[in-house]
């Protein structure tokens, strides 16, 4: 029976997509939209967005989820976005100023391996929980002001904010008039979100002074932290919505993903097979150098979690299907049996987690004359696997045992995939049921908020999914991963200089430790 019912209207906004759920009172999905979005390389290692077009993508996807019959029940919206990727504009306007700087930007490497070299990192991953990488948002930040407010007048002045994509996404919904909401164009960013960064500090949920001023960002151009759960602006302007709908609730993508989940259950650890991945636990720990500390959620509280980014996963197979003319799900089908000794490391704009090697290469090694096509799709499935697994280890020993792996995103949709993983990892892959997991997750969040459901309701939801246990033995398994450790150190530069990451050194012994090579 038709469910009669308030709904919850959920947005993920992601690198090549945006996707809009519509959920009612039991959990279940009632309908889906989602609208493209484009990127742009204009030069070796930049990756750029148009903020507007991202902005146009949401309105489309809405318009696209959303009966307008059903819009008047909607009591509620959720926001999910890509982490990291960081948009500059005018504050009077709403007009950005400059591209938006993706999160797979690499545009400024040189200026991280420059202050890396004064010995920041210890200070900097203290205060923020990160590394230096060019990943995170400061360095992007530096570069837009550097590039569009040299002397940072007109930052200083209160003309320009600078912000993550759901901050952005906010300043252009916000302004309806609901109790308790901010008011029309106040500058926000969610805190988790905010985490990602590295301009805020882990213990205060802050901006931290010693970080603006280290990255030359102004503490006026940017927004105010406000939790998970608010409060934000009501939206406007999102058709076939009426104006004043409440935003309930804002994550990042990974973090929404692992609290769709249920990921605060302990022995879990989630990873997203998306164009890179994440692969996050909650938990907090102040000794794993290869990884990264944050805020996963402030829904009742603030909620720490420790992770590690993986650049090149299913872009690893698009790239692959793009140089041999065919689709992704084409070449999965023509995956061998076995690499055949091929090993391909895709560190096509360095390696991070758990390496943080920003000058590493991209290397493919182990060809003869009998290597096929087969088994380069095969190298690049292990290839993904692989560095799954030498992030769990190091969250293994962050945090204790884990016993099962959550799996999300695009690429688990392959079997191939999900039972390499169980075998590289000698652990259970539950694959979740639901693809669109990080847009249900943050339906999840405003739900709560809404009054909906409650936190021991989605504790006794049912989450459908799919299960692959190990078929290969310990031997083998780890001979694998010692062949693979063999790869990804031909991938590293190998120079006399003193190592300015030298945390690094430390992750990459343990790794090769539990590996046996």
């Amino acid at each position: 029976m038709a469910s009669t019912g308030p709904l919850v209207l959920a947005v993920d906004q992601g690198t090549g997509s945006t996707k809009a759920l519509l959920v009612d009172g039991d959990g279940r999905i009632v309908s889906r939209g989602s609208a493209p979005v484009s990127e742009s390389r204009p030069l070796p290692g930049w990756v750029e967005q148009s903020a507007e077009e991202i902005w146009e993508s949401v309105r489309r996807a809405v318009a696209d989820c959303v009966d307008p019959a059903l819009a008047p029940r909607v009591a509620g919206i959720g926001l999910s976005d890509q982490r990291e990727s960081l948009v500059l504009w005018e504050r009077r306007t709403g007009r950005p100023v400059g591209p938006l700087l993706s999160w797979q930007d690499r545009r400024t490497a040189g200026r991280c391996r420059a202050l890396a070299a004064t010995g920041a990192g210890p200070a900097v991953r203290a205060a923020s929980g990160m590394p230096l990488d060019p990943m995170f948002s400061a360095l992007k930040a530096r570069w837009l002001l550097d590039t569009h407010d040299p002397d940072r007048r007109r930052s200083l002045a209160g003309e320009l904010c600078l912000g993550t994509v759901d901050s952005w996404l906010l300043s252009r919904l916000g302004g309806g008039p609901v109790e308790g909401s901010p008011g029309p164009g106040e500058h926000l960013a969610e805190v988790g979100n905010a985490s990602r960064t590295q301009l805020m500090n882990l213990a205060t949920r802050q901006w931290d002074p010693f970080l603006l001023d280290l990255f030359g960002v102004p503490r006026e151009v940017l927004p105010r932290i406000v939790p998970s759960r608010g409060p934000f602006p009501a939206a406007r302007g999102l058709a076939p919505l009426p104006d004043g709908v409440p935003v309930l609730a804002v994550m990042g993508d990974s973090h929404a993903a692992m609290f769709a989940h249920g990921g605060w259950r302990p022995g879990v650890v989630k990873a997203t097979y998306g164009t890179g991945s994440s692969v996050m636990a909650v938990g907090d720990c102040d000794d794993a150098p290869g990884l990264c500390r944050s805020v996963a959620w402030d829904v009742t509280g603030p909620v720490p979690a420790v992770e590690g980014n993986i650049r090149a996963t299913g872009r690893t197979l698009g790239w692959l299907a793009d140089l041999f003319g065919t689709t992704v799900e084409a070449l999965l089908g023509e995956a061998a049996g076995t690499s055949l000794g091929v090993h391909l490391v895709p560190a096509f704009g360095g390696l991070g987690a758990p390496w943080w090697e920003p000058d590493a290469v991209a290397v493919l090694s182990g060809l003869t004359l009998g290597s096929g096509r087969g088994h380069l799709v095969t190298a690049a499935l292990e290839a993904v696997a692989f560095q799954v697994e030498d992030v769990i280890a190091e969250v293994e020993r962050a945090t204790g045992e884990v016993r099962v792996l959550l799996a999300d995103g695009g690429l688990t949709r392959s079997d191939r995939m999900m039972r390499l993983q169980a075998d590289i990892g000698g652990r259970p892959v539950s694959r979740s049921g639901e693809h669109d997991l990080s847009a249900l997750g943050v339906a999840d969040a405003a739900g709560l908020a809404a009054g909906l459901w409650s936190l021991t309701d989605l504790e006794a939801r049912p989450r459908p999914s799919d299960d692959f246990h190990p078929a290969a033995g310990a031997p083998d398994r780890a001979a694998r991963r010692a062949a693979w450790h063999e790869a990804v150190a031909r991938s590293r530069p190998r120079t006399g200089a003193a190592d300015p990451y030298p945390t690094r050194q430390r992750a990459g012994a343990g790794l090769a430790e539990r590996s046996g090579a």
